[in-house]
């Protein structure tokens, strides 16, 4: 099997000693390429050169998240405009709301949201989006920028049913982490996953976080990485009641299509 995990934080910290460990171990793994999160506008230039050291393999976003959304002004929005015309970086984001913290004012989240929306729209780029506790002013949004922009995904969906149908209904792509194996919290989960389209369907770790809970034993630094992709497959592929290698291919042929990469190399 073949896979490629949408959503990997591999300019985190916890990554700085053994990274090249963690890519082999990826690739053991089955995970054939990566997509490495910029949620800042710091942490993007570093997704970017990460992904610039091993082309064809690895892959960067370049966005804020809504946590730094009070960082954003014109310094921020014309980096990612330059960032987003690097080959090495497939989508802008991850950019969105999050009410659940506030670590941003909610009126700094919903500016640099628009603004990075129609940084995507501008320059033809999908969106790499995130949304928690944050679904009605998160859709307002999204609606306004729909139609101009080429493709999106609300990564590390965790949400009920009416907003993932939403999503799709603006014909929005899920990403799906290891939330859905944790059996305390992401058990609502399960019933949903048949009712996403296969060509609507990634996954990703969002590794450091959201190590998945049927990993056993789990590390002793509960650091997830992208090795444990497989987990998340397992699981969602027995909520939709397909084979693992089902679900493996068109999960990589939809985020291969998604963000538009090379087939891996050999």
């Amino acid at each position: 099997m073949q896979l490629i995990d949408i959503g990997a934080n591999l300019t985190h910290t916890s990554f700085a000693g053994d990274l090249a460990q963690v890519l082999q171990r990826a690739q053991a793994a089955g995970v054939a390429q990566l997509i490495v999160t910029g949620a800042s506008a710091e942490g993007s230039v570093a997704a970017m050169q990460l992904a610039q050291a091993h082309p064809d393999r690895l892959f960067a976003t370049a966005g804020v998240h809504p946590h730094h959304a009070s960082d954003y002004d014109a310094f921020t929005e014309s980096l990612l405009g330059d960032l987003l015309q690097n080959q090495a970086v497939r989508a802008g984001g991850e950019c969105g709301l999050d009410y659940n913290r506030n670590f941003s004012p909610r009126e700094a989240q919903l500016f640099a949201f628009e603004r990075q929306l129609a940084l995507c729209a501008e320059h033809r780029k999908p969106a790499f989006l995130h949304q928690r506790d944050a679904h009605q002013d998160f859709i307002d949004v999204l609606k306004n920028f729909r139609s101009a922009l080429p493709a999106v995904v609300v990564h590390c969906f965790t949400g009920v049913a009416a907003e993932l149908h939403d999503y799709l209904d603006l014909d929005c792509h899920i990403g799906i982490t290891g939330w859905i194996c944790d059996e305390r919290r992401g058990q609502h989960l399960l019933p949903l996953m048949p009712s996403i389209p296969a060509d609507r369907l990634m996954i990703e770790t969002d590794a450091p976080y959201l190590l998945p809970r049927t990993l056993k034993p789990a590390p002793k630094d509960r650091r997830n990485e992208p090795a444990y992709l497989p987990f998340v497959l397992r699981t969602v592929a027995h909520a939709r009641g397909e084979s693992a290698e089902t679900l493996a291919a068109s999960t990589t042929a939809t985020a291969r299509a998604f963000f538009a990469l090379p087939p891996p190399p050999a």
